[in-house]
């Protein structure tokens, strides 16, 4: 069977182009949209759709629509919300060199908290979950896709919505990043050993054991990725 392909509606076509415009430098931030006229004209869409457009990257935090203004772009790394995040994984060439490492550094502050949480309410949910966890002989994927599956499911268990939200901001490239993290040998038995400590401080219902456990195998695991770097770094050389 042939697959369809799915045109792209005029309102995201314009929307990417704008993102696209913004992330590659052609619109600044601080800088200011061309006329909506001269806009839609440019990229072959109705004013209406422009303005669609234009509406949802305000509200996600790429521009600043200001009545009888011009609309200004904004830094959206200062001012943009989690959809941007969204935007960030379709433009992962646009990713600063220091991005991943910001990623683990955040997950190092948020993992032990929503981990605690979930120990603390669902002990016996967690342990289930626990139970389909990787060997540390088990290729990057798998160990990708686990790790991604169960920080998930830990934020949801915490009780904590916002927890799930922040999550949800890196799906499309979480496992991408994982991949590459875990092809490194020693990052697979560190988080495999993870696994199993994780699993066992729940069925004994050790909510605070388990949030310094996780505290310290994420420090850890930003270790090994900077260790990784540097090694990859002199190998080039």
């Amino acid at each position: 069977m042939n697959s369809r392909i799915i045109p792209v509606r005029p309102n995201e076509r314009a929307e990417q182009w704008l993102v696209t415009a913004i992330l590659d430098g052609d619109l600044p931030p601080g800088s200011t949209l061309p006329a909506e006229r001269t806009l839609a004209t440019q990229l072959g869409v109705t004013r209406p759709t422009l303005r669609e457009a234009i509406q949802r990257l305000a509200r996600d935090g790429w521009l600043t629509i200001a009545h009888g203004k011009p609309t200004v772009v904004n830094d959206y790394w200062v001012e943009g919300g989690l959809n941007v995040l969204g935007k960030l994984v379709e433009h992962q060439a646009h990713l600063s060199p220091d991005f991943i490492e910001q990623l683990l550094e955040v997950r190092r502050n948020l993992a032990p908290a929503y981990t605690g949480l979930a120990v603390r309410r669902a002990a016996d949910v967690v342990v289930a979950l626990l139970e389909a966890a990787p060997a540390g002989d088990d290729d990057p994927a798998a160990f990708a896709r686990f790790d991604w599956l169960l920080h998930r499911q830990l934020t949801i268990l915490s009780g904590n919505p916002i927890y799930t939200l922040i999550l949800n901001g890196f799906q499309g490239f979480y496992e991408d990043i994982a991949r590459g993290y875990f092809e490194k040998r020693g990052a697979r038995t560190l988080s495999a050993d993870f696994y199993s400590s994780l699993k066992l401080l729940a069925g004994q219902r050790e909510p605070q054991a388990a949030e310094a456990l996780c505290r310290q195998v994420m420090s850890t695991s930003i270790e090994v990725w900077q260790t990784s770097i540097t090694r990859e770094d002199s190998e080039g050389e």
